[in-house]
């Protein structure tokens, strides 16, 4: 797009920039205004996004560097140089991690009536119901494996919790090493009675592993335990799969489902400290494992299960609890309102007549997904004149009402098209279930375009009113999920505008048929039209700037890493184009550099919700044009993805997000800025200046506007946005 050229002067490393997101997260759990069992939780998150890092990106390199892969990133490193560096840059924050586990979180609850103990610390009635409890719930799950040249070095599972024991055997004195895995099918945490305690607890756990290793001679009866050490396995577990080769795209992923299962190659070895190097030795020849594969770890190892802490009832020591609200053009469509008599049948007005009478932007988890999305999948399921429901499903929960509703609709003689995404990482075995399901619920079942997976996440409704048919939609940033839309931000937009219809009947056809669809009315579609209209406005706006019309880009996304597009905003900032970007996780492009991106602010906002919507706003003179949608500015999500943004032709709704953007990028609690350097420091307020939490504003605005005030109201907004500071 521009003839920039990018070097490590004027490129972030993506893996450099995906750490500096998590050591934010890591922030979160170490700040200590942030509610205790809350820490717990984003200390879980922090170790929940390294294993995927590890999995994946880690992975990645390794299979680089083992193919003698010499080609350099965009900032100038080979992927061993990279692999170098990210072991770097992890160890402190592991450290860091470890020590306010021990050393804050831990005695902080306890001050708060949670113990969590070792098991050295439990009195003599607690070690007695822990032997009880091993006896009677965890003996019979154990295998002890034997390593020893009757028996070969068994397979260790992805992200298992192991034992490395070794054993003396007092009939010939030799000494021998077994494995024992920690079960996952019982809980990491193990609740003691509160009343084998002597203080009042509110809960009392011992760790599993503690509980296990504690009562190992009763799995390895005539023989000594001499000690016993615990470590942690990551494998590879990127999916791959010969799309084009493949006639059963289902069956093709579950193969690879399995090999994935058993033959990932090791990427990481976590080990307890304090394990001896000859023990140590053993594990890396058994599994084939590098010495910069390896982390000794001074604490408990898979720290991502503190997400069971969070269950304690204790709610001063959470976030206080967000319902969301019903969002009030939906108001009256409720049919469960209906049910139970709380509305007048003469109140009553379908999704359908609210949608026709204007365009509606849901926000979630401010306004309930149920209320909106679910009740409108729903309603079109049971309505007599809705012909057919076409939607697109990348991740879903264990239990869905959308996928009932769709079983449903097929039930009532409604044409139903499902496309469901089997390639979604980690959630293949889940859609493999949910694609059989609606397959023998009568549901059309596609699973995408050839080549691309299918991230977009739309639906359409096709209903026949006066004679004539009118299509429905919802385009939305995030999965149709129920339980992500709690703690996940996300938008979505209502419409029945004509040619947003006909641009989702075409998208459809090219999902189910042949045909490659070139052009589209509205929406910008990837990998078909999306990266050239963004490259096209981006040096639209570098025009509006030359003839002093005020060029003005926002946006606000999860990862900004595509070399073109970095080069775009890099020309336009040249060009005196203000450029103002909220980017939750990635960000490869360097902000405020004097001559290259001077003009251009990033900001990360990490809070209680997950910031995932993404907004696109281009000022075009005057006469600005958004979008929201599924994509990132990421050469996946442009090119090699099925990605789907709508415009926001609703003049309320455009202000709408132009005030939420402005909210996000005045938020002075929540959010950390880049500086020339690539690094993030929190955005730091004045004395003089009052606090802005964009999150806060948000929660504290619908809660005070339950169904009374309509969401394309900004007036409303800023004034307690105003009230707030």
């Amino acid at each position: 797009m521009a003839a920039i050229g990018l070097s490590a002067s004027t490129i972030i490393n993506r893996e450099r920039s995906w750490i500096q997101f998590n050591q934010r997260v890591l922030a979160q759990a170490l700040n200590p205004q942030t509610p205790l069992l809350e820490q717990a939780r984003f200390s879980a998150i922090f170790s929940n996004n390294l294993d995927e890092f590890f999995m994946v990106r880690v992975a990645s390199l390794k299979s680089q560097v083992e193919a003698g892969v010499e080609e350099l990133s965009l900032d100038g490193r080979s992927p061993l140089q990279q692999l170098l560096d990210i072991r770097e840059q992890l160890t402190p924050l592991l450290q860091q991690q470890q020590y306010h586990y021990k050393n804050y979180l831990v005695p902080k609850l306890r001050e708060h009536s949670i113990e969590v103990l070792h098991y050295t610390d439990l009195n003599s009635r607690q070690r007695a119901w822990t032997t009880q409890y091993f006896q009677s719930l965890v003996f019979a799950v154990l295998t002890p494996l034997a390593v020893d040249s009757a028996h070969p070095f068994p397979f260790i599972s992805n992200l298992s919790l192991n034992i490395a024991v070794l054993i003396k055997d007092e009939s010939t004195g030799s000494h021998q090493f077994a494995r024992v895995k920690v079960p996952r099918s019982l809980p990491r945490f193990v609740d003691i009675p509160s009343q084998l305690s002597q203080l009042d607890p509110v809960r009392t756990v011992v760790l599993l592993e503690e509980v296990i290793a504690h009562n190992l001679e009763m799995l390895f009866p005539g023989t000594v335990v001499t000690a016993h050490y615990f470590f942690r396995v990551t494998r590879d577990a990127d999916l791959e799969y010969l799309e084009l080769e493949a006639d059963d795209l289902l069956q093709a992923i579950e193969a690879s489902l399995r090999k994935r299962r058993l033959e990932g190659r090791v990427v990481r070895l976590e080990v307890d400290e304090h394990m001896p190097q000859g023990v140590v030795d053993q594990l890396m020849e058994g599994m084939a494992v590098e010495e910069e594969d390896l982390y000794r770890i001074r604490g408990p190892l898979g720290l991502d299960d503190l997400f069971c802490l969070t269950t304690t009832p204790q709610t001063q020591l959470r976030y206080p609890p967000h319902r969301g609200r019903m969002a009030p053009p939906f108001r009256r469509a409720q049919k469960s309102l209906l049910a139970d008599g709380s509305l007048p049948q003469e109140e009553f007005e379908s999704v359908f007549d609210v949608i026709r009478r204007g365009d509606v932007l849901v926000h979630h988890p401010y306004d309930l997904f149920a209320s909106s999305v679910e009740e409108f999948i729903n309603q079109a399921a049971d309505d007599p004149e809705v012909l057919a429901i076409k939607l697109t499903l990348y991740r879903l929960s264990k239990e869905s009402a959308i996928v009932d509703a769709l079983e449903r609709a097929s039930e009532n003689g409604k044409q139903v098209l499902a496309l469901v995404e089997l390639k979604a990482r980690f959630d293949e075995d889940n859609n493999i279930q949910w694609a059989r399901q609606l397959e023998r619920a009568g549901v059309h079942v596609v699973y995408g375009v050839l080549g691309y997976k299918t991230h977009t996440k739309v639906t359409l409704v096709v209903r026949k009113e006066r004679q004539a048919v009118r299509s429905y939609a919802h385009i939305g940033t995030g999965n149709y999920n129920v339980k992500t839309s709690r703690f996940y931000t996300d938008l979505g937009l209502f419409t029945c505008r004509p040619m947003i219809g006909q641009d989702l009947v075409e998208l459809f056809n090219y999902f189910t048929g042949y045909g490659k669809q070139q052009r589209f009315r509205k929406l910008l579609v990837a990998p078909v039209t999306l990266r050239d209209r963004m490259e096209a406005m981006v040096k639209r706006e570098i025009k509006h700037a030359k003839a002093q019309r005020g060029g003005h880009i926002r946006a606000k996304m999860n990862s900004l890493v595509d070399p073109s597009i970095i080069k775009g905003l890099y020309e336009a900032s040249q060009a005196g184009v203000c450029i103002e970007l909220v980017v939750r996780g990635m960000c490869s492009l360097r902000a405020g550099v004097p001559g290259l991106s001077e003009s251009i602010r990033v900001i990360s906002i990490i809070g209680p919700f997950l910031e995932h919507s993404r907004i696109f706003w281009f000022g075009n003179g005057g006469k600005p044009e958004v979008y929201i949608g599924s994509a990132d500015w990421m050469t996946r999500n442009l090119d090699r993805r099925v990605e789907c943004l709508t415009p926001i032709e609703d003049p309320l709704l455009r202000q709408k997000l132009e005030a939420l953007l402005s909210l996000y990028l005045q938020d002075n609690c929540g959010a950390w800025e880049m500086g020339t350097d690539g690094s993030y420091l929190p955005v730091l307020r004045r004395q003089d200046e009052p606090g802005r939490n964009a999150q806060s504003v948000l929660i504290r605005y619908w809660q005070a506007t339950q169904g009374k005030v309509d969401p394309s109201d900004t007036m409303a907004w800023e004034g307690h946005r105003q009230a707030e500071g």
